[in-house]
């Protein structure tokens, strides 16, 4: 009898323990997802931790794998580890748009995107895909075919999308900094209500 309650205890011990822990949300992107000139503490990344606290019943931990300068084939290369590693509940996927400025064949990110996709599914990840889009100057023919790639992978892999990251941002005067290219600090806030409605019906699956 004795014995018994004891396994008992443990088992109910470890339950609670198992029906407590996080959730983790993995963001893999690029510059504009590594806090590229802005203070860390004011990205946008780490303003959604602050949402998810605030928004979410359950407990989340926010895993942010964006590096500076990545591409999708860099994201494919390292995303097997770290869906190990942190065997995420949700997977935003932010990459693409280093790819388009080096001129890269639209053919390659999205097989790239869609390998990415993929192997999130493979383990359950509920996936978000982030679409970005090129300045004009890179020729009609190319940015209408890159900024093709997100919705068609959306529908095709069926995924959740946030149709333009920057949308209603890199137009806007104080919202880039002098490079063009990355938000500022003021555009951060902007740049989670771009994400947050296409994100939260995810945390709610």
């Amino acid at each position: 009898m004795f014995l018994r309650s004891v396994v008992l205890f443990f088992t109910l011990a470890f339950a609670a323990i198992a029906s407590a822990a996080p959730n983790t949300l993995l963001v893999m992107g690029d510059s504009l997802s590594a806090a590229y000139g802005v203070n860390t503490e004011t990205a946008w990344v780490a303003l959604l931790r602050s949402r998810l606290d605030k928004a979410s019943t359950d407990d989340w931990e926010v895993a942010n794998a964006s590096i500076s300068g990545e591409t999708t084939d860099g994201g494919l290369r390292r995303l097997p580890e770290l869906l190990e590693r942190h065997q995420p509940s949700i997977v935003i996927i932010e990459l693409g748009a280093n790819d388009g400025l080096r001129g890269f064949p639209p053919t390659v990110t999205r097989n790239n995107l869609k390998a990415m996709i993929e192997q999130a599914q493979a383990i359950n990840s509920r996936v978000l895909l982030v679409g970005m889009q090129l300045p004009p100057n890179y020729g009609k023919r190319y940015t209408e075919a890159f900024a093709a790639i997100y919705p068609d992978l959306a529908e095709s892999e069926d995924t959740a999308l946030v149709p333009f990251f920057m949308d209603n941002i890199y137009n806007q005067p104080g919202m880039m900094q002098g490079d063009g290219l990355h938000p500022t600090e003021k555009a951060q806030p902007r740049l989670l209500e771009n994400v947050w409605p296409h994100l939260e019906p995810l945390l709610e699956d």
